[in-house]
């Protein structure tokens, strides 16, 4: 669990710091963009083929090494003189980090008797859960008090700790020992690269770029379109591939993977959204609107033991309904937000998802592994957890893109009503002339009351828009109910499932 929260709070930790990082380094804010870019490409990458390199090198060794090279990649980011060594050391630190989560999962569900993941699960789910939301807030602390190098450098005691504990406490299972690999499937390596580098950089850039409108947009799409057909083709023939798709033919895990990509949306996009509204629709500042979404990680961390309890007694697919709902229900408590609301208003419906988040995850992982080969748990982790940044990577870009078009929609409706003809719009404007006239005369004061009035359906239209993702939240979390009915029933008390 250390090595995965280590990894997973430094794909958020670094969003805040951006400015900064840009300002001491001489770039734009949009040129140090790929500070965030060139980690999360690497990290796909790397990903899938976890299983394949656990394999190849073993899975001990190979965790101690993704430890040292995350740490020392820290370190290196940390000192970065200038932009492009930044970028490099962040290419470094994220093929480091793309197989600590999918190798730190494997080992514990194989590590643990069935009885016993739950508990074992869910002490994972706290890093998984518990990291994205803190990243902002520990980001934005560290940055306004020390340095943004320092978010890089609280790496290194953390990741000489991983290290040691891998080193004395894991353990090849005697099947990694006894594997022969076979050559490298080179090709399938290259086309699973282009397409999720492709992939990745198009959901990072798209909402500057203004998507489709730009030429070389298109042609990224149509190669991540190639490749990822090219991709499925090469793995699902060839004798030795380098990512084992055929995992996905199992029904529960097939599921699972389309439900966690789900949940990753939402968490991304939930993470993304909250704060950007209360920084420029309610004028918090950075650290203030951090700290207001860390009761969602306290929600989750208290209700992640109980959950561990749970499973093995009652049915997953019981326990994972019950979080999509709740997650539902957060999501359009949040839809019901307006500009008069206080703190409360968004620290109880983000205390609600940390709970939902936290029902759903650890039943949902077990439920998901639970009919695989112990053979087969790399390898699925691997492809489970690259589903899981994908699906956030959407959730965030679908959050920064339906923010700015939505706004403009709900915008160019309500303009309609600040016209001569509109009784209501004449009021308000006569009322702010009058009110402003005393200090700045009737000429001035009728300009800045149309101003104000002006500012205000803005502010409206933007409100309606973060209105809405949340609600698409809502609808989407509903949408994976009928999903859970896929899931084979397991007996409680960790027994090998019905057939």
């Amino acid at each position: 669990m250390a090595a995965t929260f280590m990894e997973i709070l430094d794909t958020s930790v670094a969003n805040v710091a951006l400015p900064h990082i840009a300002g001491n380094l001489s770039a734009t804010t949009e040129e140090a963009t790929w500070v965030l870019t060139s980690y999360l490409v690497s990290n796909a990458i790397v990903l899938p083929i976890t299983g394949w390199l656990g394999l190849r090198f073993g899975r001990k060794r190979l965790l101690t090494f993704c430890i040292g090279l995350f740490t020392a990649a820290s370190v290196l980011c940390g000192m970065a003189p200038d932009l492009q060594f930044l970028i490099i050391a962040r290419i470094l630190q994220g093929i480091g980090g793309g197989a600590l989560v999918p190798i730190s999962q494997a080992v514990l569900l194989e590590s643990f008797p069935p009885e016993k993941r739950g508990v074992a699960m869910a002490t994972f789910g706290m890093g998984v859960i518990v990291a994205p939301i803190l990243g902002p807030t520990l980001g934005g602390w560290i940055t306004d008090n020390y340095s943004w190098r320092w978010i890089f450098y609280i790496n290194l005691p953390v990741g000489i700790f991983a290290a040691l504990m891998a080193q004395a406490f894991v353990e090849d299972p005697p099947y990694i020992k006894k594997a022969k690999v076979e050559r490298v499937d080179f090709t399938g390596f290259a086309l699973l690269a282009v397409w999720l580098g492709t992939l990745q950089v198009i959901l990072d850039k798209g909402q500057q770029e203004d998507w489709f409108a730009s030429n070389w947009m298109r042609w990224f799409a149509v190669i991540s379109v190639l490749c990822f057909l090219g991709f499925l083709f090469r793995e699902f023939r060839t004798r030795h591939p380098i990512v084992d798709l055929h995992v996905l033919k199992n029904r529960n895990f097939a599921a699972g993977v389309l439900l966690m990509t789900t949940l990753g949306a939402v968490l991304y996009g939930t993470t993304a959204a909250l704060p950007i509204f209360l920084q420029t629709m309610m004028g918090y500042p950075a650290l203030q609107s951090g700290l207001a979404l860390s009761p969602r990680g306290c929600g989750a961390f208290v209700t992640t033991f109980i959950i561990g309890q749970l499973v093995g007694r009652v049915r997953n697919r019981i326990l994972i309904a019950i979080g999509f709902a709740l997650l539902a229900m957060s999501s359009f408590w949040l839809g019901h937000i307006n500009l008069q609301i206080g703190i409360w208003n968004v620290i109880w419906p983000s205390v609600l998802n940390g709970v939902a988040i936290s029902f759903i995850f650890t039943p949902l992982t077990t439920a998901a592994m639970g009919y695989l080969r112990q053979d087969q748990m790399a390898n699925a982790t691997g492809i489970y957890n690259l589903m899981r940044n994908l699906g956030g990577s959407f959730g965030i870009a679908m959050v920064s893109t339906l923010i700015v078009r939505r706004a403009q929609v709900h915008q160019a409706l309500m303009v309609g009503h600040l016209t001569p003809f509109d009784p209501v719009y004449m009021e308000r404007l006569a009322m702010a002339t009058k009110a402003l006239t005393p200090q700045s005369g009737p000429v001035l004061a009728h300009a800045q009351a149309q101003g104000l009035i002006y500012g205000s359906m803005l502010n409206q239209a933007s409100l309606w828009a973060f209105v809405e993702n949340f609600r698409l939240f809502g609808f989407l979390c509903l949408t994976c109910m009928p999903l859970i009915l896929l899931f084979r029933k397991m007996k409680p008390g960790g027994a090998k499932p019905k057939r």
